[in-house]
């Protein structure tokens, strides 16, 4: 059977745009159990399979067909907290950044901050703080997503602290002349 850290090194060399560490589908089966015991069998099934297809679309470039494939998911199970995180990824694609984060406040509401659609949707909405400029709503979503075990989240946290930056970018610059030290100019 495979570690953690193994199933991480896969699903980064097989999708190298997931950040490292963060596996979907590592603690699914858990959160699986109890949206079966929420939502029922046969419904369930048909909005996953509605999602996939919408995550096939938007992998193909049809982000048209896929927001309608996770608006049809939402539809049939308007309380699943997936279905809208899906979307929020299609919605971020296709420019509308407020539509997206609307569905992300939605997913981490009706996911009440846990499991795997909380992870995600608080990692997304976080980074679209970030690409705002709004680090004090970025670190309040990491932290809550590096809670519930997002390794990205907690890079992403590093990367916000200014005093790990500047030791990040000092260690760089040390590295870099131990590597090439006919480079260093003399001062």
């Amino acid at each position: 059977m495979a570690t953690a850290n193994d199933r991480a090194v896969l699903q980064t060399i097989f999708n190298p745009s997931t950040p490292f560490g963060d596996i979907p589908r590592l603690d699914e089966e858990e959160d699986a159990q109890e949206e079966v015991e929420i939502f029922g069998t046969e419904v369930l099934e048909q909005v996953r399979d509605l999602e996939l297809q919408g995550i096939s679309a938007a992998e193909s470039g049809d982000v048209s067909r896929a927001l309608e494939r996770f608006s049809e998911a939402i539809c049939l199970l308007p309380e699943r907290a997936s279905g809208y995180n899906n979307r929020a990824q299609a919605l971020r694609l296709q420019g509308d950044v407020a539509g997206a984060l609307q569905d992300l406040d939605t997913a981490i509401r009706l996911s009440q901050g846990r499991g795997c659609a909380a992870r995600q949707s608080l990692v997304q909405r976080g980074l679209i703080h970030r690409l705002q400029g709004h680090e004090e709503e970025a670190r309040w979503d990491f932290e809550r997503a590096a809670r519930l075990g997002s390794a990205f989240a907690r890079r992403q946290l590093v990367l916000l602290n200014p005093y790990a930056a500047l030791c990040n970018q000092m260690l760089c610059e040390m590295l870099g002349r131990l590597c090439n030290p006919g480079n260093i100019q003399s001062e």
